[in-house]
């Protein structure tokens, strides 16, 4: 029991480090986060990365799956779940004949899982929800005597969650579940002129600081075929609603207009598929929609003979998102180490939730495969490091191409904590 505790406090420490120093990191360079709340960030763990984040159908009881909080009710009664994830990317923006690369590397996730009851599965954990961070330059034509003005665009910041969540097997074949979020974070987008006749044209700038909160319900549908084969149903919904962020808007000539109703959050939808066959395959398949489209939001209007920032509701756009994927793996007991490990591949279709010059901003294209390494140790290898790869691309005609190469990192700790040992 005191080996236990000391791997928790290990665990815990990592995870606190992680929170103090989420704020300080921007997972992107990508001037669409300019758009909206940001890029919205992957919420999968390491297991589903491989798959390109498919989980709405997932069940497994040595993982830990929040993209479905019906999920939790599935772990192991003996065991204590960790997981923490790490990720670097490589990013090629291109725009005709300009092409640029950026890095960046950031703290993904760290959650948890334990069977709190019988049919009862409990989680926690540290999740991003967006990011925000950008930096460049351009020009904005005035007038046809003076010609084009430089702007330089900035802007940091993001979203993250804190959670608890249960989950519950109602029935045999039934489970459903809940996870309450602690939403919070900060955006600061800025606008500068490098003119100095017209600086107050187009100098604005956009901070809001967050603090809300975010419910996501689940079920899941779990149907035995025969002996070896089940196949599983898993919806989700998340409630939108007004954040009531502490939002300040300042106009070149030092205007300052303050707002509570700044940023809003869309209701989202979930329908997963999973095939499982035995302990050797899952093949699942996600489609999610988000609302976008009611959801109002600040940006750039013409104000007499300035622009500044105000609440506009033609700015977002529905999204959605199909994703694929698999997990197989030879022999989970085999003696043959390649036969243990699972092989991950997936692939993922998303449409973008906002408008760029009143056109439908990027489609994005993905591809993912990965690894899930089990890790030996004196009592099992139920404790896996899973390592993926995925490249994306955001494309739309006459704007950026981003292509992106990330590397995911992610450490699942499954130990038997609970088995009450027998000493002879």
């Amino acid at each position: 029991m005191k080996n236990g505790m000391n791997k928790l406090t290990i665990v815990a420490a990592l995870a606190l480090s992680s929170v103090l120093n989420v704020e300080a990191q921007s997972g992107t360079n990508s001037p669409y986060s300019q758009y909206g709340v940001g890029v919205l960030s992957d919420q999968s763990q390491g297991f589903s990365r491989g798959m390109n984040g498919v989980g709405l159908a997932l069940r497994k009881g040595n993982v830990v799956n929040t993209l479905n909080p019906a999920s939790y009710s599935a772990v192991d009664s003996l065991t204590m779940i960790f997981d923490v994830g790490l990720s670097g990317q490589i990013t090629n923006f291109k725009e005709g004949n300009r092409r640029l690369n950026a890095n960046n590397a950031d703290f993904e996730y760290a959650v948890g899982s334990f069977r709190l009851m019988p049919k009862v599965g409990a989680s926690f954990g540290i999740l991003p929800y967006s990011n925000v961070g950008y930096q460049y330059s351009t020009s904005v034509k005035l007038n046809e005597s003076f010609g084009s003005v430089p702007i330089s665009m900035t802007g940091e910041g993001g979203l993250h969650q804190a959670f608890i969540g249960a989950g519950w097997n109602v029935v045999k074949p039934l489970s459903v579940g809940i996870n309450v979020a602690y939403l919070w974070g900060t955006y600061n987008r800025a606008v500068q002129s490098g003119s100095t006749t017209y600086i107050d044209d187009f100098a604005n700038s956009y901070k809001a600081n967050v603090n809300s909160y975010l419910i996501t319900l689940g079920a899941q549908w779990e149907q035995a075929i025969n002996y070896r084969d089940r196949l599983t149903v898993g919806v989700t919904a998340s409630l939108g609603h007004k954040l009531h962020a502490n939002v300040d808007i300042a106009s070149g000539d030092s205007t300052v207009f303050s707002s509570g109703k700044g940023i809003e959050l869309p209701m989202t939808y979930g329908l997963g598929l999973g095939w499982t066959h035995g302990d050797k395959l899952f093949l699942g398949a996600d489609v999610t929609m988000q609302k976008w489209g009611s959801v109002s939001t600040p940006g750039i209007v013409n104000q007499g003979t300035q622009k500044v920032y105000a609440m506009r509701n033609d700015l977002l756009k529905d999204s959605y998102s199909v994703k694929l994927g698999a997990d197989y793996v030879p022999s989970a007991t085999s003696r043959n180490f390649l036969n243990r490990v699972h092989y991950r591949f997936g692939a993922g279709y998303t449409t973008p939730y906002y408008y760029i010059n009143g056109k439908e901003g990027p489609k994005e294209l993905s591809v993912s495969a990965g690894f899930g390494i089990p890790l030996q140790n004196s009592y099992n290898n139920r404790s896996i490091l899973n390592i993926s790869a995925q490249w994306s691309r955001k494309s739309a005609k006459d704007l950026i191409t981003e292509n992106t190469f990330r590397v995911n990192l992610g450490l699942t700790f499954n130990e038997r904590w609970f088995a009450k040992w027998k000493v002879d």
